[in-house]
């Protein structure tokens, strides 16, 4: 497999930070490239990301994706800076325009111009990166600006978006240095990946310029029908309850019939009806789900697409401890 692997962990699986550096270290020695971490309610990603930069040598830092609304510009530069030096260099920053539910819900703020919100965030980061201070006028973020206390370095994070929509993947041709799209078909990826280059076109870069890290979420096991209904139930919550924009991108991608099935399911909040709406074609072209070396097949399929640079495997749903580390060794034989 000429793209790099990273490994997705969810913070939720696990009972404290020092346990997300444990999977680092399994991480760098089944060869992964990189590990990265989201952050919603739960932990905050940095003790975890810290300890496991502490951990670990070589492999890579990241995290998917903070929201621009939960931090402040500044407060995001000062993360991803402590990060660059806690990981001696290892890290990227990866931010996204965030939800209603989380930015009003858990922020109380309003989720207005999220778009907006997080070009400017980008833009105030890299005020910080190149002379230290904060200063910046916008029409969401107005600062007058403190220099930052430390030495600023010379290579500091690069900065990834997570999007789905042909706007905001612009934006992150155009603004990023990265992109990892999440529930993309591979012909839905290539679709999208037209966005981005358009976006790298207006900053004078090419997608060679940008790292493109899609996340897929799968499961190897020899027990192939227990792996593909834990899948296919993950896959079916995320298009039918996660918020409405997974469900609109894949009703994008050609299954929006699919997708409505799946969410009257969910108005009933029956789970089982959602799981059943989602057809073995539906699942195949979005997940990685079965025996190791389907997974493998699929994985290996999806990191040949043109201008992927790293496919970014993550678990799906109430998988055994035994099923991740399959699953972990399954992909890991690629690299």
């Amino acid at each position: 497999m000429n793209a790099e692997l990273d490994l997705l962990v969810r913070l939720n699986d696990y009972e404290r930070p020092q346990d997300v550096a444990d999977r680092a270290v399994q991480a760098e020695e089944l060869g992964f490239d990189r590990i990265t971490v989201g952050e919603t309610t739960g932990w905050n990603i940095v003790p975890p990301l810290t300890l496991a930069a502490d951990r670990t040598e070589e492999l890579g830092i990241s995290n998917d994706v903070i929201s621009p609304y939960g931090r402040s510009p500044a407060l995001l530069a000062q993360t991803a800076l402590t990060m660059h030096d806690a990981s001696d260099g290892r890290f990227r920053l990866g931010l996204g325009p965030s939800s209603p539910a989380i930015t009003e819900r858990w922020h109380g703020l309003e989720f207005d111009r999220p778009l907006r919100r997080t070009r400017e965030a980008i833009e105030v980061i890299r005020s910080v990166y190149d002379d230290g201070n904060p200063a910046y006028e916008g029409e969401i973020f107005d600062i007058a600006g403190l220099g930052y206390e430390r030495e600023v370095p010379e290579n500091p994070p690069p900065i990834d978006l997570g999007t789905l929509g042909p706007t905001a993947t612009e934006m992150a041709g155009r603004f990023s240095d990265g992109w990892a799209p999440q529930l993309f078909t591979k012909a839905g990826l290539e679709d999208r990946l037209a966005d981005l280059e358009r976006g790298a076109d207006l900053a004078d870069k090419s997608l060679d310029d940008l790292r493109v890290a899609p996340i897929v979420r799968g499961i190897a096991s020899e027990d192939r029908e227990t792996a593909r209904a834990k899948a296919r139930s993950t896959i079916a919550f995320l298009l039918g309850a996660y918020g409405p924009y997974y469900g609109d991108s894949v009703a994008e991608q050609g299954y929006a019939d699919v997708v409505a099935d799946i969410r009257d399911a969910w108005d009933e909040r029956d789970t089982d009806a959602m799981a059943a709406a989602l057809p073995d074609a539906v699942l195949d072209d979005l997940a990685p789900a079965g025996t190791p070396e389907e997974v493998r097949e699929w994985v290996d399929e999806y990191a040949a697409i043109e201008d992927v640079d790293a496919v970014r495997i993550g678990f799906v749903n109430e998988m055994t401890e035994a099923e991740k580390e399959t699953t972990m060794e399954a992909v890991a034989d690629l690299v």
